[in-house]
């Protein structure tokens, strides 16, 4: 029997959402999006143009064309409580109550979530909500400082000390926010994306992602949504050992534990961005959603039914079985137009050459009477997949690269280079 599954969002990673249970030929596929995504346009039997924190807007249309369960892209809907109003309405979700995805939307509620119920790779953090406290602490220290707004930044509003500014530019920045602030240690090591399904007690992981957030080639330059991602075909990343990936699971599995006994029962997908330090790895952040570029190296790749997933999630049934990867890398590159992310040039034409092998996910971009035009956030990413990293990066080059308009994209994503730079930089620290 076909059911009917709602999409909200309308990205790069929410087209990856749809791509995948578009792969269930019984399943019929519904969105509501603040622009049309082309990609997403396509897979859908029908669509909203919406702003996606619109509840409202969200319930009526899903309860007009009668959908059976959700499936929520972006963060902002989470906050604004989505997913309970649709499950009021008996539409089962991946994605979490707007309590329990406070895990994201509200960064003091983490940490003190994390100490409370003694979860391990908490780094040292105090919790102001006055700025001029803050200025004051963070003129008192000598160490390098991460300075993160309470509230969520769109992945681009943490400064770090040492990295993103000096110490008169963390000053100037704890003084510019207004909601209070969260000042924590600064951690060395070498970043990497865990994440699982989770049905409110039992979590299933994925492979493991490393996202590259720094604008251009060589990891310089501003902070962005991600440039683009990579992961191996043994699920795994070699400065990571398994000491490390136990350890980082571990934590997953107390935060859920801990969401659960502290009345706010945790459903959908839990990213945990970790840096792997000396010590072994430290939470720099949980995300209450599928990460973006990271679900699009995921979810290609996914070999099980993910409506199925998403049914058993909903229903808190979901077991290790029910969700299989293939054994293959993913290279994710991201196109975005010149001048991004400080001052992104918007309706430029691009075209794009439809004989690729890397898969093509839309984002950021407007279809005008068939013509691609560029919006402000990233336009669009290509995905390859294959048994070796070198095979992945070498389709995922070839889509971008193919490209033609006023767009840029990262070259050096999944090249060997970078990955050999992470493994010495580990065993240094080591």
């Amino acid at each position: 029997m076909a059911m009917k599954f709602l999409v909200v969002g309308g990205g790069g990673r929410e087209h990856a959402i749809a791509r995948a249970l578009s792969c269930n030929p019984n399943t019929v596929i519904y969105a509501v999006m603040s622009n049309s995504n082309p990609g997403i346009a396509t897979l859908s039997y029908g669509y909203s143009i919406a702003q996606e924190t619109d509840v409202e807007r969200i319930i009526t249309f899903a309860t007009e064309v009668g959908i059976d369960y959700a499936v929520i892209g972006p963060e902002a809907p989470l906050q604004c409580g989505v997913v309970d109003a649709l499950e009021k309405l008996g539409i089962g979700c991946l994605g979490p109550s707007q309590a329990s995805a406070r895990i994201e939307t509200d960064k003091a509620f983490c940490r003190r979530l994390m100490k409370e119920y003694q979860v391990d790779g908490l780094p040292a953090y105090r919790i102001f909500q006055d700025s001029a406290e803050a200025v004051d602490f963070i003129s008192s220290h000598d160490e390098d400082l991460v300075i993160k707004p309470i509230g969520l930044t769109g992945g681009k509003g943490v400064k770090v000390m040492g990295e993103h500014v000096d110490r008169a530019g963390a000053i100037e920045y704890a003084r510019s926010i207004s909601d209070g602030i969260v000042i924590e240690e600064r951690l060395i090591g070498e970043e990497f994306t865990l994440m699982a399904f989770v049905d409110g007690r039992s979590i299933v992981p994925m492979p493991l992602v490393q996202d590259h957030k720094r604008a251009f080639n060589g990891d310089t330059g501003p902070n962005t949504g991600g440039m683009g991602s990579y992961s191996l075909s043994d699920h795994r990343l070699p400065f990571v050992t398994d000491a490390d990936y136990g350890s980082a699971l571990r934590i997953m599995h107390d935060v859920v534990s801990a969401l659960d006994r502290s009345g706010t029962p945790y459903r959908g997908v839990l990213y945990g961005q970790f840096m792997n330090t000396v010590s072994g790895p430290k939470v720099i952040e949980f995300n209450a959603r599928f990460g973006d570029p990271e679900a699009m190296n995921v979810l290609s790749i996914l070999s099980s039914d993910f409506s199925e997933i998403v049914i058993r999630v909903a229903e808190g049934t979901l077991r290790q079985s029910d969700v299989v990867f293939e054994q293959k890398a993913t290279v994710c590159k991201y196109v975005v137009p010149e001048g991004y992310p400080d001052s992104p040039v918007a309706g430029d034409p691009i075209d794009i050459p439809r004989d690729n092998e890397a898969l093509l996910y839309y984002a950021n971009v407007s279809d005008t009477d068939g013509q691609i035009l560029t919006r402000r956030s990233r336009s669009l990413a290509f995905v390859g997949v294959g048994p070796t990293l070198a095979d992945a990066e070498r389709s995922a080059e070839a889509g971008a690269s193919s490209v033609i308009g006023n767009v840029r994209y990262r070259s050096d994503i999944g090249k060997d280079e970078i990955l050999m730079r992470r493994i010495a930089h580990m065993k240094e620290l080591r």
